[in-house]
């Protein structure tokens, strides 16, 4: 591929991200509980519509009793026209259709409004990959979560192995990054 191409190449996705970060900053910033808030200095740059499943496994806790244990989400990411924008995975992990990548870990949680929904989340970014709109996200906010949760622990017999149980579910992932 040629320098031109290159170079044209990273415009475009420059030019992308900005767009997409003028389009997350009109969105609204969602009204959430405080220990869902981004930090103040943080600005919207991303929301994204989230559709799949989580993934759970039945194991033996630590009490030794039996119960369903996280193993993964799997699921697409889609803008508000309904276009797939990214993927979100095991890690939990991001990846945008830039090829920017992120992982991070949970630092607050607040039940659903929906008691048969899997929990609000702020996750704070612990790594990133590639140098697109997710290499600068420092924050985010999963919520206005729909189902997800995991089946009854009546279900769960850890002496009797079994496959993966995957639950359908939806949420709104709200990606921040330092104010520039």
């Amino acid at each position: 591929m040629s320098r031109r191409a290159t170079t044209a190449q990273a415009g475009l996705a420059i030019f992308i991200g900005y767009a997409t970060a003028a389009w997350a900053q009109s969105s609204a910033v969602p009204d959430v509980p405080e220990p869902l808030k981004a930090a103040s200095g943080e600005q919207l740059v991303l929301v994204a519509h989230a559709s799949g499943s989580q993934i759970y496994q039945c194991a033996r806790g630590a009490d030794g009793q039996s119960q369903w244990t996280l193993k993964a989400p799997d699921a697409e990411l889609r803008d508000d026209k309904g276009r797939v924008i990214g993927h979100h995975s095991a890690g939990p992990a991001w990846k945008y259709s830039d090829g920017s990548e992120l992982t991070g870990k949970a630092a607050a949680r607040v039940d659903s409004p929906d008691p048969a929904s899997i929990p609000w989340l702020r996750v704070v970014a612990v790594s990133h990959a590639g140098n697109g709109l997710l290499a600068r996200v420092t924050t985010i906010q999963r919520l206005h979560t729909h189902g997800g949760q995991p089946p009854p622990a009546a279900q769960c017999d850890a002496a009797k192995p079994s496959a993966d149980v995957k639950v359908p579910y939806t949420a709104d992932y709200y990606f921040y990054a330092p104010a520039s």
